[in-house]
């Protein structure tokens, strides 16, 4: 009891200090994971292996991996050639944007498609002399919403799939796509109405960003040559790592090691500055929000937060899955979504064997509330915090209070709307 006491104490004053943002949230994530040892909530070893390595490695290569082709003009000619199709209406652009996102996310992970998309926005606002908040926002929401229309689009639905065989790739999409689209859709709407009086340029700054020549903005057609290649084999590698039995840590870090040697390897001076892109802060505060997330886990305080409130549906299939549901969402949105789905699994299954029905509904309700409730905050997903660490590396501060403002509501909508759909199509 004393040791979950102090795990509760050192996770809320540190989460009151990064929503605070009066010390950088990386050395309040470090420090609050410090504490947990030196006060023997955990051990060192303890705290290693809750560190997800997997998604320490993903991330470390996809940066290594885009640092490599934004080198080569790819994402200005992206960003022209996107905003060319739609007229360079900032309005249109924002829209575009956000399902460009969403279906990149399904497809590969949200964590890779924003690391690919953010330099693209920085691109299109800078020609533009617009905010980029509202499209670093736009990214972060349909990046998750995206992501929870397919088995391998968020880490949730990874861990959910390779715990359950019977869901697979096929019945993710089936069961997750079509509500995915309509949050999608209702979620853009919003987003346009809420900005759209900010949404303005010049129609000589539209006419210039229209009489740009994309093509001219590729600086090295060799470089970029071996960067699609790479890029379409480490792309293609994330679609079939559970056949090949690999994390999709090693099939990122295969393809920016491939990269590196195809490129830089040679040249000390060009790796020192591939790495320096890499966005170190963001890593190390993964590592820390890991082990301060532990102290709860391993104290039981996660477990005894989730068994209290299914012993409160009494097995009941509508309160069950709405319990879950709602339970995920906002655990998810403030408490990273890894490390509570972990929890959350094996008690499902534990209810499937006591005899509850509809247990497949369950597993849903909790690939909905865990994917969505990561957009509640600036720290609810990975994707979340990888884009206020790439905002910052270009001079923009994400605030944890602006994006709530924000997100959260638009979060709590999802969840409604992911509500009435489980009852309708699983428990009417």
């Amino acid at each position: 009891m004393e040791k979950s006491l102090v795990a509760i104490a050192i996770f809320l004053v540190a989460y009151v200090l990064i929503i605070s943002e009066k010390i950088h949230r990386t050395v309040i994530a470090l420090a609050g994971a410090i504490l947990l040892i030196l006060f023997q909530v955990i051990s060192q070893e303890t705290a290693f292996h809750h560190i997800d390595f997997n998604t320490i490695g993903l991330l470390t290569g996809m940066m290594l991996l885009v640092g490599i082709v934004s080198q080569t003009g790819l994402f200005t000619y992206l960003s022209i050639w996107s905003a060319k199709k739609v007229n360079a209406e900032p309005i249109k652009i924002l829209v575009v944007i956000g399902i460009l996102t969403a279906v990149a996310s399904a497809l590969l992970d949200n964590v890779t498609t924003v690391l690919l998309v953010v330099p693209v926005v920085f691109s299109i606002t800078k020609l533009l002399e617009i905010s980029p908040m509202p499209y670093l926002f736009t990214v972060i929401l349909t990046s998750n919403i995206g992501g929870t229309a397919t088995l391998i689009g968020d880490p949730p639905n990874i861990m959910i799939g390779s715990a359950v065989k019977e869901l697979t790739f096929a019945a993710f999409v089936n069961n997750l796509a079509a509500i995915s689209l309509f949050i999608l859709a209702i979620t853009l709407v919003l987003l346009v109405f809420f900005y759209r009086k900010g949404l303005v340029t010049t129609e000589e700054l539209k006419a210039k960003m229209m009489a740009l020549d994309e093509r001219k903005q590729i600086k090295d057609i060799l470089l970029l040559k071996k960067s699609l290649f790479v890029l379409f084999l480490t792309i293609a590698g994330f679609s079939v790592h559970q056949v090949l039995h690999l994390e999709s840590a090693t099939v990122a870090l295969s393809g920016a090691l491939l990269l590196l040697l195809m490129t830089y390897a040679n040249s000390e001076h060009e790796l020192e500055r591939i790495f320096h892109k890499v966005e170190w802060l963001t890593i190390f505060f993964f590592v820390g929000l890991f082990v301060l997330v532990s102290g709860l886990i391993e104290t039981g305080v996660i477990s005894l937060l989730a068994k209290d409130m299914l012993q409160l549906t009494a097995g009941k299939p509508v309160a069950t899955a709405m319990v879950i549901l709602w339970l995920s969402a906002l655990a998810s949105a403030f408490v990273d979504n890894i490390p509570f789905v972990a929890t959350m699994i094996p008690m499902i299954k534990e209810m499937g064997i006591m005899g509850v029905t509809n247990i497949e509904t369950l597993w849903w309700s909790l690939a909905l509330g865990a994917c969505l409730g990561g957009n509640g905050t600036l720290i609810g997903a990975s994707a979340n915090v990888i884009v206020a660490g790439l905002a910052a590396q270009n001079g923009y501060t994400i605030s944890f209070m602006k994006y709530f403002k924000v997100a959260f509501p638009l979060m709590l909508l999802s969840i409604v709307i992911s509500s009435v759909y489980i009852y309708v199509r699983y428990l009417l």
